[in-house]
Protein backbone atom coordinates (compact mmCIF):
# COMPACT_ATOMS: atom_id res chain seq x y z
CA UNK A 1 0.00 0.00 0.00
CA UNK A 2 1.35 3.27 -1.13
CA UNK A 3 2.11 6.03 1.93
CA UNK A 4 0.76 9.42 1.08
CA UNK A 5 4.13 10.74 0.79
CA UNK A 6 4.98 8.29 -2.19
CA UNK A 7 1.40 9.11 -3.91
CA UNK A 8 2.37 13.02 -3.65
CA UNK A 9 5.94 12.59 -5.40
CA UNK A 10 4.34 10.90 -7.67
CA UNK A 11 2.15 13.57 -8.70
CA UNK A 12 4.59 16.09 -8.61
CA UNK A 13 7.05 13.70 -10.78
CA UNK A 14 4.04 13.63 -13.29
CA UNK A 15 3.54 17.00 -12.94
CA UNK A 16 7.26 18.42 -14.03
CA UNK A 17 8.41 15.76 -16.09
CA UNK A 18 7.00 17.64 -19.31
CA UNK A 19 8.90 20.78 -18.20
CA UNK A 20 12.22 18.34 -18.03
CA UNK A 21 12.06 17.95 -21.80
CA UNK A 22 11.05 21.34 -22.71
CA UNK A 23 13.41 23.38 -24.72
CA UNK A 24 12.90 26.57 -26.48
CA UNK A 25 15.13 27.10 -29.87
CA UNK A 26 17.92 29.78 -30.08
CA UNK A 27 19.14 31.94 -33.06
CA UNK A 28 21.95 34.58 -32.98
CA UNK A 29 22.99 36.28 -35.69
CA UNK A 30 26.28 38.62 -35.82
CA UNK A 31 28.46 40.73 -38.48
CA UNK A 32 31.30 38.40 -39.53
CA UNK A 33 34.50 39.10 -42.06
CA UNK A 34 33.61 41.21 -44.98
CA UNK A 35 29.95 41.11 -45.99
CA UNK A 36 29.57 38.04 -44.48
CA UNK A 37 26.53 37.13 -41.18
CA UNK A 38 26.77 34.01 -39.25
CA UNK A 39 23.96 32.81 -37.33
CA UNK A 40 24.33 29.75 -34.73
CA UNK A 41 21.40 28.03 -34.06
CA UNK A 42 20.54 26.11 -31.26
CA UNK A 43 17.64 24.83 -28.37
CA UNK A 44 17.68 25.92 -24.93
CA UNK A 45 18.71 23.36 -23.12
CA UNK A 46 22.43 23.60 -24.71
CA UNK A 47 22.03 21.13 -27.62
CA UNK A 48 23.08 22.21 -31.08
CA UNK A 49 20.65 22.49 -34.15
CA UNK A 50 23.07 20.87 -37.28
CA UNK A 51 20.17 20.56 -40.25
CA UNK A 52 17.81 22.96 -39.25
CA UNK A 53 16.19 24.94 -41.58
CA UNK A 54 17.87 28.73 -41.97
CA UNK A 55 16.38 31.18 -44.63
CA UNK A 56 17.30 34.67 -45.53
CA UNK A 57 13.63 35.87 -46.32
CA UNK A 58 12.67 39.45 -48.12
CA UNK A 59 10.06 41.97 -46.37
CA UNK A 60 7.99 40.40 -49.53
CA UNK A 61 8.68 36.98 -48.37
CA UNK A 62 11.20 36.01 -51.21
CA UNK A 63 13.57 33.02 -49.93
CA UNK A 64 17.13 35.51 -50.90
CA UNK A 65 19.06 32.56 -49.55
CA UNK A 66 17.69 29.14 -48.04
CA UNK A 67 19.94 27.64 -46.15
CA UNK A 68 20.63 24.74 -43.58
CA UNK A 69 22.90 24.86 -40.10
CA UNK A 70 26.03 22.64 -40.83
CA UNK A 71 27.05 20.11 -38.05
CA UNK A 72 28.64 22.98 -35.76
CA UNK A 73 25.00 24.17 -36.25
CA UNK A 74 26.34 27.66 -37.31
CA UNK A 75 25.48 29.00 -41.13
CA UNK A 76 27.26 31.69 -43.34
CA UNK A 77 26.18 33.82 -45.52
CA UNK A 78 26.70 37.08 -47.64
CA UNK A 79 24.28 40.06 -46.15
CA UNK A 80 21.91 40.71 -49.19
CA UNK A 81 20.91 44.51 -49.88
CA UNK A 82 17.63 45.59 -48.77
CA UNK A 83 15.72 44.60 -46.15
CA UNK A 84 15.53 41.17 -44.58
CA UNK A 85 15.05 38.79 -41.88
CA UNK A 86 16.26 35.64 -40.90
CA UNK A 87 14.33 32.30 -39.90
CA UNK A 88 15.14 29.86 -37.83
CA UNK A 89 12.63 26.86 -38.60
CA UNK A 90 12.76 23.37 -36.13
CA UNK A 91 9.35 22.79 -36.35
CA UNK A 92 6.32 23.80 -34.95
CA UNK A 93 6.68 25.59 -31.70
CA UNK A 94 10.01 25.68 -32.64
CA UNK A 95 10.94 29.00 -34.56
CA UNK A 96 12.64 32.50 -34.36
CA UNK A 97 13.00 35.41 -36.66
CA UNK A 98 16.05 37.60 -36.33
CA UNK A 99 15.25 40.62 -38.22
CA UNK A 100 18.49 42.54 -39.82
CA UNK A 101 18.06 45.37 -37.44
CA UNK A 102 18.48 43.37 -34.67
CA UNK A 103 21.80 41.85 -35.96
CA UNK A 104 24.71 44.41 -34.03
CA UNK A 105 27.08 46.03 -36.20
CA UNK A 106 25.37 45.88 -38.90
Amino acid sequence: MKTTSQRLMMLFCMAVSPLALAHNPICQCEPGAADEIVCTGGFSDGSGAPGVTLDVISYDEEVLIPGKLEDDSRFSFKRPEGEFYILFDAGPGHVVEVDHTDISGL
